[in-house]
C-alpha cells in the first residue's frame, strides 16, 4: 500500500506539473486531483503538498514506499520536514499519532502578526474611469491598522477565488485580488435593504443581448461586453434598460432574478454545492438560469442550477453550455459541443472484475 500510494503521489505532481487539469474545467491542479480522485479539496491539497515535498525528502519517501510510515503520516511530516532533520523526525513521527504530528506541523507554520500603529489623517479614497471606458481605476490610502484588515479580508477571499482559465500561476495574484474586492461588494450590495440605491443599472441595445452584437453600458460608468451583461443579468442586482436603436427604452428588466427566500432554500437544499460534475464548491455559488432570465426562462426551481462564480463564468464568457435532463440531472458542454464527463474513465465493458474472496463478477 505504502508503495503504492507513493507511486500515486508521484503520478499526481507529473500531472500537475504538465497541466492536464486545464482542460477538464478545473480551477486549478488541487481541484482537479479532488474531482478525478474524489476526494476533498482539502486532502488534494495536502496530497499535493506533499507530493512536491517528498521529491527533496527520500527518507521520508522511504519510510512510506517501506511501510515504516502510512500515507496520513507522510502527508503531515511533508508539510515541515526538511533534508537535514528528516532522519529525526521518520523515527519520531513512527511512535506518535497522526493528530500529534498535525499538530508540530500547525506550530511550525505559524506566523506571528505584527504590531500596527493608527493614522487617520491622510485616509482616502477615490476611482474614475479611464478613457477608453472599460476599465475602472480605484485608489486608496488608508492608515496601518485599517489597510492590515483591508488587505487581510482580501486576500483571504482571493485563496478562494477561482483563477480564470490562463490566470493559474503568481502572476496573477493581484487579479485573484481584483476578483476578491468584487466579491465583497458584490455580496454587500445583494444584502442592501435598499434596493432602488444599491442597483447597478445596465443599458443595452436589444440586438445586443439577442446577438451579442454590440456592447452594453453601465449607468455612470463603462462598456461591458454583451456576454458580461447576460452574466450580471443573471444573477446580481442589476436592472436592464432594454433601448431600440435610437436610444430608446422599449423594455424595463426586472429589478432582481433572485429566487424569493422561501424558494432560494428550497434551491440550496436541493443543489447544496456547484453542480459542475465533481466541483462541489460551496462559497461564491449563484444560481443560475439554464434557460437565460433574459431570454424568457422562469425563475422556478426546474429552470435553475446553482453554481460557483468559477463554473458560471465558463458558460458565459468561456462557450460551456448546460442542459437540463428530463431525468433532473444537469449535463455540461464543452466549447466544442461535446458532454463533459468528470472523474476516471469506466470499466471497459469487457473486463471482468473481481468481488470479494476473488468471486468473478460478469462485466
Amino acid at each position: 500500500m505504502g508503495a503504492h500510494h507513493r507511486e500515486l503521489l508521484r503520478l499526481i505532481l507529473e500531472a500537475a506539473e504538465a497541466g492536464v487539469w486545464r482542460d477538464w474545467g478545473a480551477r486549478d491542479p488541487v481541484h482537479w486531483v479532488s474531482m478525478r480522485l474524489g476526494i476533498s479539496y482539502w486532502k488534494a491539497q495536502r496530497w499535493l503538498w506533499a507530493a512536491r515535498a517528498l521529491e527533496s525528502l527520500p527518507l521520508v519517501s522511504e519510510a512510506l514506499v517501506g511501510g515504516e510510515l502510512s500515507i496520513d503520516k507522510v502527508v503531515e511530516l511533508a508539510r515541515f520536514a526538511t533534508p537535514e532533520d528528516e532522519a529525526r523526525l521518520v523515527a519520531w513521527a513512527g511512535g506518535v499519532s497522526v493528530g500529534a504530528i498535525r499538530r508540530r506541523g500547525d506550530l511550525a507554520l505559524a506566523r506571528s502578526v505584527e504590531p500596527v500603529r493608527e493614522a487617520h489623517r491622510s485616509r482616502s479614497l477615490s476611482w474614475w474611469y479611464h478613457e477608453d471606458r472599460t476599465r475602472f481605476g480605484l485608489q486608496a490610502e488608508l492608515p496601518a491598522a485599517e489597510g492590515a484588515v483591508v488587505a487581510r479580508a482580501i486576500d483571504r477571499l482571493a485563496e478562494r477565488v477561482p483563477a480564470m482559465p490562463g490566470e493559474e500561476d503568481g502572476r496573477y495574484l493581484e487579479a485573484r485580488r481584483a476578483d476578491a474586492l468584487v466579491a465583497l461588494a458584490s455580496a454587500r450590495l445583494g444584502q442592501d435593504p435598499d434596493p432602488d440605491r444599491a442597483t447597478v443599472v445596465v443599458h443595452a441595445a436589444a440586438e445586443a443581448l439577442s446577438l451579442g452584437d454590440r456592447g452594453a453600458e453601465v449607468e455612470g460608468g463603462g462598456v461591458i461586453h454583451p456576454e458580461t451583461a447576460r452574466r450580471l443579468l443573471c444573477n446580481a442586482r442589476v436592472q436592464a434598460l432594454v433601448e431600440d436603436g435610437a436610444g430608446n427604452p422599449i423594455r424595463v428588466g426586472r429589478l432582481t432574478r433572485e429566487p424569493p427566500a422561501w424558494m432560494l432554500r428550497q434551491f440550496r437544499q436541493r443543489d447544496r454545492e456547484c453542480r459542475f460534475p465533481g466541483c462541489g464548491t460551496r462559497w461564491f455559488t449563484q444560481a443560475h438560469h439554464v434557460v437565460w432570465w433574459e431570454r424568457g426562462g422562469p425563475t422556478d426551481l426546474h429552470n435553475l442550477v446553482l453554481v460557483c462564480g468559477f463554473h458560471h463564468r465558463l458558460v458565459h464568457e468561456h462557450g460551456w453550455r448546460i442542459r437540463l435532463g428530463l431525468d433532473g440531472g444537469v449535463r455540461w458542454y464543452r466549447p466544442d459541443g461535446g458532454l463533459f464527463r468528470s472523474g476516471p474513465a469506466p470499466p471497459r465493458p469487457t473486463r471482468e472484475r473481481l468481488g470479494h474472496f476473488g468471486n468473478r463478477i460478469p462485466p
